[in-house]
């Protein structure tokens, strides 16, 4: 008897982690899991890409806002399997209720916006608990510039609340791994390049300010973003404050109707930017969107802009 009594202690105890639940910071909130999300639904291809890295599939019941701007390459495609795509831009209250999501991975301007219908506040009362993306937490509160400590903390904590911890660990280690290969590879003397990150707009471009991912890329490929000093992340600017700052190399964003050679043969067409030294010189790089925007792609983003920013003979 007083084994079997000291046995159910023991397992009690052992039980009680468990129990108590995983609290993890999303922006300036606490949020605690009793469990792990069982309909899980992912906002856009880099948040959804995060997911399939650590496996989730099995939690999930679909994603939101792909198709709407974006196409899904083969890898992403395969990684989905039969996941279906529940809204091809932002998802309402009504998508995420429909589908019977109990967890929301997005971030602000990445499937919610600031006072809009689909926040932690409006869902709370759903059911649906919300894990907003770190690069995007600039657009309600105070932050770091943007840094691969951002995407890695995004993966450690998905691993937590999903209760694959270890294997969130083995992929940072991996990830952090390959990043300190690529950037071993590069000169420490060489020249940092000015660096315009391009993503759409002809009367004024959209580019990535200082905390938007895209600044971090840049950095560890041995670059500088020349809108840096944007106390921002994905923002538009002007191009009066381009041409004076006459980037060296602009690295295009790729996606949507207008594509990346069209991108490029508008600055080329353009007199305003013939003295622009990257349009002079030609030299562009391109990132697809899913490369540019936090998730596992940036790793070998880093790779691809390190060649485009130090090319042999040069």
């Amino acid at each position: 008897m007083l084994k079997t009594a000291s046995l159910a202690i023991a397992l009690t105890l052992v039980a009680l982690p468990a129990m108590a639940g995983v609290t993890v910071k999303s922006c300036d909130r606490d949020v605690t899991f009793d469990a792990p999300p069982a309909r899980a639904v992912a906002n856009d291809v880099n948040l959804t890409e995060m997911m399939l890295a650590l496996r989730l599939q099995d939690h999930m019941v679909g994603y939101t806002g792909v198709s709407g701007w974006k196409t899904l390459d083969a890898t992403l495609r395969q990684g989905i399997g039969e996941l279906p795509e529940l809204s091809a831009k932002y998802p309402s209250k009504e998508v995420l209720v429909g589908a019977d999501a109990d967890f929301y991975f997005a971030g602000w301007n990445y499937g919610m916006k600031v006072g809009g219908e689909v926040t932690p506040e409006t869902l709370a009362p759903l059911g649906i608990k919300v894990y907003e993306l770190t690069e995007s937490c600039i657009h309600i509160m105070k932050k770091d510039k943007a840094s691969f400590a951002d995407f890695f903390n995004d993966i450690d904590n998905l691993g937590r609340i999903f209760g694959v911890a270890d294997r969130a660990g083995q992929l940072v280690a991996g990830y952090k791994a390959r990043l300190a290969e690529i950037e071993a590879g590069i000169d420490p003397k060489a020249a940092q390049p000015r660096v315009f990150v391009y993503d759409s707009g002809t009367d004024k471009p959209f580019t990535a300010g200082g905390y938007a991912m895209p600044t971090a890329l840049i950095e560890a490929a041995g670059g500088k973003n020349v809108m840096d000093d944007v106390a921002s992340s994905w923002t538009t600017v002007g191009w009066e404050a381009v041409v004076d700052r006459d980037p060296e190399v602009i690295v295009i964003i790729n996606y949507g109707d207008v594509t990346a050679e069209q991108k490029r043969q508008f600055l080329r067409d353009n007199p305003a930017f013939r003295n622009v030294s990257a349009v002079r010189n030609d030299r562009f790089a391109v990132l697809e969107y899913v490369e540019a925007t936090p998730g596992p792609r940036n790793i070998e983003a880093v790779a691809k802009l390190a060649a485009a920013f130090h090319p042999l003979g040069r």
